[in-house]
């Protein structure tokens, strides 16, 4: 390979008129150094508008997704499927961070189907009580959103991890709760309707709240770090997951009141 620096071209010289090759002159030299390098082309940053445009496609293909599922009032067996296929989908988008759109839309469609089926069980038992959830969980989305813009709560790692750990503690007690089912009918009580059960489902909500806040401020780090603008998706993708939960819960809680009545 023959080289631009000149001293190592003066040095070989002779070789290159023994191959027959032409020694540069020191006008082609200069021109080469003058010759700028090669760059690839900027990558645009993640922006706000990224992250809400995205996030209007993520959730709205799960909100079409459950309506169709809520009109052609699949079964229980859609249900399963819908919540294995997202649940995979889902923890392929999270371990590997990817930005794949393909995954998180197929996330949204899978869940949605889900949620369709499971608003509709609730629906015929408790009429009314599915566009309650929609509300709350609308009305929490904003509260989060209002007390992040306002730093009434700050996002500090000792807060983000007092989040995750409760956040893993849930999980934990729900897996203790589902085992217990297989030898006690109501598991350890905290989805059973009664007392616990409402201090559960109240903790939950809370906890979902606070991840919207750590989903805030992912998005307000990403866009100030100048992530590529591809990130929105994964951005998108966990605020639907936060959204997805809030709701759910929200949704199980006015259950144990409308039972009540």
């Amino acid at each position: 390979m023959e080289s631009k620096n000149p001293v190592f071209s003066r040095q070989s010289s002779g070789n290159q008129q023994a191959w027959g090759a032409p020694t540069p002159t020191p006008d082609q030299l200069q021109g080469m150094y003058d010759r700028p390098a090669y760059a690839p082309p900027a990558q645009r940053t993640m922006t706000i508008d990224d992250v809400v445009v995205r996030g209007f496609i993520t959730l709205g293909t799960l909100v079409v997704s459950a309506a169709v599922a809520w009109a052609l009032n699949l079964g229980t067996a859609a249900l399963l499927v819908g919540v294995i296929a997202g649940l995979v989908l889902g923890l392929i988008v999270s371990f590997k961070q990817s930005t794949n759109p393909v995954l998180i839309l197929g996330y949204a469609v899978s869940y949605g189907v889900a949620i369709g089926v499971i608003s509709h069980m609730y629906n015929n038992l408790y009429n009314g009580i599915v566009f309650q959830a929609v509300v709350g969980t609308a009305l929490a989305f904003a509260a989060m959103l209002a007390v992040y813009s306002l730093r009434i709560i700050r996002v500090t790692p000792k807060f983000t991890k007092f989040v995750v750990a409760a956040g893993l503690g849930l999980m934990g007690l729900m897996l203790v709760n589902w085992v217990a089912t297989f030898f006690i009918a109501d598991g350890i009580g905290i989805r059973s309707g009664g007392p616990l059960a409402y201090v559960f489902s109240i903790a939950a909500i809370l906890i979902g709240c606070f991840f919207l806040l750590l989903d805030f401020d992912a998005v307000e780090q990403g866009v100030r770090a100048g992530a590529p603008a591809k990130y929105s998706w994964l951005m998108a993708f966990g605020l639907t997951v936060t959204l997805v939960w809030i709701y759910l819960e929200i949704l199980r809680l006015l259950s144990y009141f409308s039972s009540s009545d």
